[in-house]
């Protein structure tokens, strides 16, 4: 997944099935790693994601 805001549309896709699956964790540390930084939209996304999870909203799944 390539072009801008590809970690928000993930996170995005974690909060729609209230999930965060292997693909989509391996696919935001891919794109984390290709861009080798991240900029101010994806780390809000992110920050949201950890506090969904760390709410229980979000579960870690080791299978989708």
């Amino acid at each position: 997944m390539q072009g801008t805001r590809a970690i928000r549309t993930l996170v995005e896709k974690a909060l729609y099935i209230k999930r965060l699956t292997p693909d989509i964790e391996n696919s935001i540390n891919s794109e984390l790693t290709r861009l080798g930084y991240i900029d101010d939209v994806d780390f809000e996304a992110l920050e949201l994601l950890m506090a969904e999870m760390d709410a229980g909203r979000i579960q870690l799944v080791s299978n989708p």
